[in-house]
């Protein structure tokens, strides 16, 4: 049996979205620039779709522009925030994605900014009161700081970084990658400059994302050769990845009560069975054991190393998908910046399991045996200290 446990990389696609976007394949196959019926009834589904994720999220749809994911949102919003209003400093955290730290340190290196970063606790929360001090003496700065971290699930308080980036008159820019579709997001309730979002994390397409820009800001377009999205991207639509990142958000909205009780427990349900399970030295890295701190859907556990091989690889031999950042020295691998920037032990190997609606508690009870019969054939390569601990477990097919 195949099982996959790493929705935080990408989700399968929802069949409601799936049929959604099946018109889009077939009859209507318009080009939405065109005036003719055709290149109508395409038009009339984008203006649908942005319509529907600016009411989801309680903005306007002229602030809603379509792009090819997060990444390129992010890389817009800083880059070009940055020279629009000839910001010198910004801020950051070190667990922050690529998407944010590269662009970032791409302008410093040109010299464009400098870039102060926030402290953290040792899980990878930001401290607030570090933050503002920043502000404070850098007031006017670019402030860049995600929803939710990809690898802990760590949730950040955007509200109130909302309200110091405007005591201080900031630019806020925040990555929603993991958050949009897994936490209600409503921007009438507080301030943010730009807001990204990604299809493909909450069971629509990969490809296609949005970027919401706040109406009291223009920025200059990256790509040029077309008047698409109100001129802020050239380039013909992407019209089946519109249709689908649509339907997938609407569908999170709608069915977002059950979808986030079935991801806690299914959470909860693989850390009692791995904390009961006899596995030893055992650890969560940053908030992600937390059922209010983190995400419902990822939790981060760092195992002991093996000698044959990753943790995730082995678990990769039995159908199982997951993700990692291994710090575990005979794997040749650094880790993960995100675990390194934390509180975290070199020795242990960091696993990363994310779910979805589509997991199953069956599918949990399966990871933790399997995880549990690696370790039990695997006991050489366990410290002698904790062998006695594992001795006595019983795995149970």
């Amino acid at each position: 049996m195949e099982i996959y446990c790493d929705s935080a990389a990408t989700t399968a696609i929802d069949p409601e979205v799936i049929e959604a976007i099946l018109p889009y394949l077939t009859t209507n196959f318009g080009n939405p620039s065109s005036s003719h019926w055709a290149g109508r009834k395409v038009r009339e589904m984008i203006d649908h779709s942005r319509n529907t994720i600016a009411r989801l999220l309680g903005v306007t749809a002229e602030e809603i522009f379509f792009v090819s994911g997060a990444t390129e949102a992010n890389n817009l919003a800083l880059s070009e925030s940055i020279r629009e209003y000839e910001l010198t400093h910004a801020i950051t955290s070190k667990i922050e994605h690529k998407a944010v730290l590269q662009p970032l340190l791409k302008r410093e290196r040109e010299g464009d900014i400098e870039i102060s970063y926030v402290k953290l606790d040792k899980n990878g929360n930001v401290d607030l009161e570090h933050l503002e001090h920043l502000l404070d003496a850098n007031p006017q700065s670019l402030i860049s700081l995600m929803h939710a971290n990809n690898e802990i699930g760590n949730i950040t308080d955007i509200e109130a970084i909302s309200k110091l980036a405007e005591k201080y008159n900031a630019v806020f820019h925040t990555d929603t990658t993991q958050t949009i579709g897994k936490v209600k997001i409503d921007l009438k309730e507080f301030p943010v400059d730009f807001l990204v979002g990604s299809a493909h994390k909450f069971h629509g397409p990969k490809g296609v994302g949005f970027i919401y820009i706040n109406k009291k800001h223009k920025l200059k377009p990256q790509i040029l050769g077309g008047a698409q999205e109100k001129g802020q991207r050239g380039g013909t639509e992407n019209v089946i990845g519109i249709a689908g990142l649509a339907k997938a958000l609407e569908i999170s909205y709608r069915d977002f009560d059950n979808i986030h009780e079935k991801t806690a427990a299914l959470k909860q349900r693989l850390i009692t069975q791995l904390e009961n399970s006899g596995i030893p030295d055992l650890g969560f890295n940053g908030e992600s054991k937390s059922s209010t701190k983190s995400l419902s859907s990822i939790v981060n556990i760092s195992f002991p190393c093996l000698q044959s091989g990753s943790l995730v690889n082995n678990l990769d031999t039995f159908g199982i998908a997951v993700s990692g950042g291994s710090a575990c020295s005979n794997l040749g691998n650094g880790g993960s910046h995100v675990i390194s920037a934390i509180q975290h032990d070199d020795n242990k190997e960091n696993v990363r399991f994310s779910f979805s609606k589509f997991n199953t508690t069956e599918e949990i009870d399966q990871i933790v045996s399997t995880i549990a019969k690696i370790y039990e054939v695997d006991n050489s390569n366990i410290p002698e200290e904790s062998i006695a601990a594992q001795q006595s477990f019983t795995w149970v097919p």
